[in-house]
């Protein structure tokens, strides 16, 4: 079905901000505009909301349209408010965020305003649509701040890992050198990795072991009590 201007609501917005994790750097994905305002822009996944449609409705389908990802687990992070932060008149959008593994999608814009979209390190962001910058540090702060208390870096691995790629993530993520024998022995501590019988393959260095993340376990663990810190 498609669906008129008339459809959406030009005073509200949804902004998604996706997170991956590649080649030992931490990722976001952006789209290039095809459309004013901004067209030739870097922008993040976003649009206006339809009439008749919910915030984490209007989020998935937003991102599948400018994207081509699909099913991937998004979290509201941020209501940006600001008078003049759209160039055509008063627009408030609310932010989502989500932690993906790069991998595992391919991206495939389906509506013509999304010329493109990319993977960029976040070190490499440009100056971007509207105040899409402030929102993407917005949810640096969150993944940072919600990272050290719980173990989401696992999201963006892939599903079989080494403790050198777990740590290279944290490191990349806080932006600090953490000591080898002091992150091994405290992430082993935890209790919720599985420790597989496989090792790393076509790598030029030593093969290292793989481990495996029990989401199950860790939920028991929490439940529990347990004080996950890093």
């Amino acid at each position: 079905m498609k669906h008129k201007p008339t459809d959406y609501d030009n005073t509200f917005s949804i902004d998604n901000v996706i997170f991956g994790f590649d080649e030992g750097s931490l990722k976001v994905l952006l789209i290039e505009r095809a459309e004013e305002a901004f067209i030739g822009k870097m922008a993040l996944p976003g649009n206006l909301v339809r009439h008749d449609e919910n915030l984490d409705l209007g989020a998935s389908r937003i991102l599948y349209e400018l994207t081509g990802l699909k099913d991937a687990h998004l979290e509201q992070l941020y209501t940006f408010g600001d008078i003049n932060r759209h160039p055509l008149g008063r627009v408030i959008t609310v932010a989502y965020y989500s932690l993906i593994r790069i991998k595992k999608y391919k991206l495939q814009p389906k509506i013509s305003f999304a010329k493109r979209a990319a993977w960029i390190p976040v070190a490499e962001i440009p100056q971007l649509a509207f105040d899409h910058n402030v929102i993407v540090e917005k949810a640096l702060d969150r993944l940072r701040g919600k990272l050290r208390y719980k173990p989401i870096g696992f999201e963006l691995l892939s599903e079989k890992f080494s403790l050198s790629q777990l740590q290279d993530l944290y490191e990349s993520i806080l932006l600090i050198a953490i000591d080898k024998r002091n992150f091994r022995k405290k992430i082993l501590s935890y209790d919720f990795l599985i420790a597989l019988n496989e090792k790393q393959k076509d790598v030029s260095h030593r093969a290292a072991k793989l481990y495996r993340f029990d989401k199950k376990r860790y939920e028991l663990l929490d439940k529990k009590g347990i004080n996950f810190e890093l």
